[in-house]
């Protein structure tokens, strides 16, 4: 993995076995960066899909492995409490299934790199958008109230 900072945005080469958002925890945790929205693309080997069910509460999980087009990822970094920094990612893969060509798309728990990802990150300037936790979901939400 390489990065460099141009103007206010970070520029991300993650390369074969790098995992994607713990990587772009990690640069954030680094940069000292409290919020961001990310963006990318690139060439996988493994994902794992989530996706929540209202009327359970909880997430159902989905891996995908092989070849993955990375076609879009688009996710943010937000503060939660005790200033720990969360993701939420959404992710689009294509692959090939025989000679179909598939899809697969959600909420990211983990993106497993195979040859290449580029992303762009992009920290929210001017202040800090934070978490807010939703009891009824079990989820967390963006704060626009409290800002630091």
């Amino acid at each position: 993995m390489d990065y460099r900072k141009f103007g206010e945005c970070y520029y991300i080469r993650m390369d074969r076995d790098d995992e994607i958002i713990s990587t772009i925890l990690e640069i954030c945790k680094k940069e000292n960066i409290r919020s961001a929205t990310f963006s990318g693309i690139g060439g996988c080997k493994d994902a794992e899909i989530q996706t929540f069910i209202p009327e359970t509460g909880s997430f159902e999980e989905q891996r995908i492995s092989g070849m993955l087009e990375l076609v879009s990822l688009n996710g943010n970094v937000v503060t939660g409490e005790n200033n720990i920094c969360y993701h939420h990612t959404h992710a689009v893969f294509s692959y090939k299934d025989g000679e179909r060509h598939c899809m697969a798309a959600g909420h990211m728990k983990s993106i497993t790199v195979l040859y290449t990802a580029e992303i762009e990150l992009r920290p929210v300037t001017g202040g800090t958008i934070r978490r807010k936790y939703d009891p009824e979901t079990g989820t967390g939400f963006w704060d626009l109230q409290k800002n630091i």
